[in-house]
């Protein structure tokens, strides 16, 4: 079994679905990861499939904590590192440096960013965004899925979702080709989604938008949401019907008054919106019968539920 053979087993014993292997040859001379580790000569990508029955109680509207805890934190504290761990140990008793990226959730590199999945008032912000590495675009170029329009990882098995990680190393290993796009068509599903409208037609994701959505702002989607919610603004209806324009700082207003569910371990937020971009994206795939994997029953077993926002009209006294 040679080194790469090696890095591969480890990884999927420790729950890794994919490994993918890049040259920093795909890297551009600017890119973050020279500044992280100026003799990097391989990038590996680790790949961990998010359970389709974590999504269940978000599909269903009855609980929303299963993904927050078990496919986000979870993976993200535990399960990633672990599998990254125990990768890069393998490559030192090889004789190689092994330096593990995983997403920093509460550093951004832009001052006027957020990440949706955490609370938003607990992010350090202003950081160089040279040690901040492009996840998608490095794992792109390390072979294990494309990117979606709406900018997330699209894999031949999983689709859309998975949550991934990288080791960097001064080893050379043999790469893996780049994947051909193939998988998303630009068929808009993950825009009109979006109950908060935060993607747009060109895919671009309004994060502060995202964010205030990905919470709960929404009266569609959010059946924790009573009908005298947001009292004290003037627009409301808005932003209870997702028609609202935000700014960054309009959202942090909103943010402020939203606690449908509690955060869970690191400040997780539970993803109200249920994620449904992604949701929507698998579901199209999967109907267009293009994933690898599949399942004794499709995964929307019923008409997407909305709500009757009429209610919203009149606030109680």
């Amino acid at each position: 079994m040679n080194m790469k053979e090696k890095i591969i087993a480890i990884a999927k014993e420790n729950q890794a679905d994919a490994v993918g292997f890049a040259p920093i040859s795909r890297f551009d001379e600017n890119d973050p990861v020279f500044k992280i580790m100026p003799e990097t000569k391989t990038v590996i990508c680790l790949v961990f499939r998010t359970l389709r029955g974590m999504y269940r109680g978000i599909e269903e509207g009855t609980t929303y904590y299963q993904y927050s805890t078990m496919a986000v934190e979870n993976l993200e504290e535990t399960v990633m590192p672990g599998a990254a761990l125990r990768v890069a140990n393998y490559i030192e008793t090889e004789g190689y440096t092994a330096l593990p990226q995983r997403r920093h959730q509460i550093i951004m590199a832009e001052k006027d960013s957020t990440n949706p999945e955490v609370l938003h008032d607990l992010i350090y912000r202003d950081r160089p965004e040279e040690n901040q590495m492009n996840f998608i675009d490095s794992a792109v170029k390390c072979g294990v899925g494309e990117k979606s329009l709406h900018g997330v990882l699209l894999t031949d098995e999983f689709g859309p979702m998975v949550r991934y990680c990288f080791v960097l190393t001064d080893a050379e290993i043999e790469p893996d080709e780049v994947i051909k796009p193939h998988l998303c068509d630009g068929c808009g599903d993950c825009v009109k989604a979006c109950p908060g409208h935060a993607i747009s037609k060109d895919g671009y994701v309004d994060v502060w938008q995202c964010a205030t959505y990905y919470k709960g702002a929404s009266g569609i989607r959010n059946p924790f949401m009573n009908p005298d919610a947001f009292p004290d603004l003037d627009d409301r209806l808005a932003i209870i019907a997702g028609e609202a324009d935000l700014s960054p700082e309009r959202a942090k207003e909103i943010l402020a008054k939203i606690a449908f569910y509690p955060p869970v371990g690191q400040s997780y937020c539970a993803s109200m919106c249920g994620r449904l971009c992604d949701i929507d994206c698998y579901v199209h795939l999967e109907k267009k019968g293009v994933l690898k994997r599949s399942f004794a029953t499709e995964f929307r077993k019923r008409e997407k539920w909305s709500f009757d926002i009429s209610d919203y009209d009149v606030i109680k006294k």
